[in-house]
């Protein structure tokens, strides 16, 4: 057992691609933090469960609980709307509320079973071309590469994500500091802000490294307070690193460096070995 540093930051995120809320602790389970993405809006123009890489407008709002939130059960969310009222997710009006704010018309959704599979089919595409899609999706220039999706659960080709869950493809985001830091060293005129890049846990490396050395984790395990993480693979950033959220600008900047000088990716996805409790502080070791 190495150590690795400790969590300085845990992170919640009640609706999909909303801004989400911090927390001081958490018990994970087998599905990540209870209550991260446990809702999400379905796009009523094209069909499917859409995120930010679809309706950008979603990441100028932000969604928190105030109730307590269970290891099977999800509360309603309250949704901050960028006038500064807020709307709770079960309203009668929150879709239409939501829609006005993103300019696009959904319907806002708790999880459902995973055998409704219907549900969490993709929507359909913006463009014929597959690479033309994939270039959209991912902020990707004519001139950088895609990611390599094959390392990815196959079952993302048909659903917009594993099939129970609103994830992109695992149920937890590993950051760290040290990553951070670089980051902003190769982009000084940018606001690298983690609000950009939605992890659930911000790890403190020891010794104040600068680097991505989160990337070097992929296929290892990790103990964090109680729990037992399997990383699996580096997270492929995509144009959602670019958008404005609240206060900051819409800055490609931010993602042309991730391209270029990361291998295209940020953090790292990871599964629940072993559930346990997690708070900020606790130490994070390599196994």
């Amino acid at each position: 057992m190495t150590r690795m540093g400790s969590v300085q930051e845990l992170w919640r995120y009640p609706v999909k691609s909303m801004q989400g809320e911090r927390i001081d602790r958490v018990g994970l389970t087998d599905h990540g933090v209870p209550g991260d993405r446990g809702w999400a809006v379905r796009d009523e123009v094209r069909g499917g469960i859409r995120g930010a890489k679809k309706i950008a407008g979603l990441m100028q709002l932000s969604a928190r609980y105030t109730d307590e939130v269970g290891d099977d059960t999800v509360p309603p969310a309250e949704i901050s709307l960028p006038d500064g009222t807020t709307v709770s997710s079960g309203a009668d009006d929150a879709a239409a509320r939501v829609s006005a704010a993103v300019g696009h018309e959904v319907t806002l959704w708790p999880l459902v079973p995973a055998a409704q599979l219907d549900h969490y089919r993709r929507g359909a595409p913006s463009h014929d071309d597959i690479e033309a899609e994939l270039r959209e999706i991912f902020g990707r220039e004519p001139d950088e590469p895609l990611p390599d999706l094959t390392l990815f659960p196959p079952e993302l080709m048909e659903f917009e994500s594993p099939p129970g869950t609103y994830f992109d493809a695992f149920p937890l985001l590993l950051m760290t500091d040290a990553s951070l830091a670089r980051l902003a060293e190769l982009v000084p005129d940018s606001a690298v802000d983690v609000r950009r890049f939605r992890p659930n846990l911000i790890v403190s490396v020891d010794g104040g490294e600068r680097g991505f050395v989160e990337q070097q984790w992929a296929g290892r395990r990790l103990q964090v307070g109680e729990a037992v993480l399997e990383v699996t693979v580096p997270c492929p950033r995509c144009v959602m690193t670019t958008l404005p959220v609240a206060e900051l600008p819409k800055d490609p900047a931010v993602l042309r460096a991730i391209v270029a000088e990361a291998e295209q990716n940020l953090g790292v996805y990871a599964k629940v070995e072993r559930r346990g409790d997690v708070a900020v502080g606790d130490s994070v070791d390599l196994l």
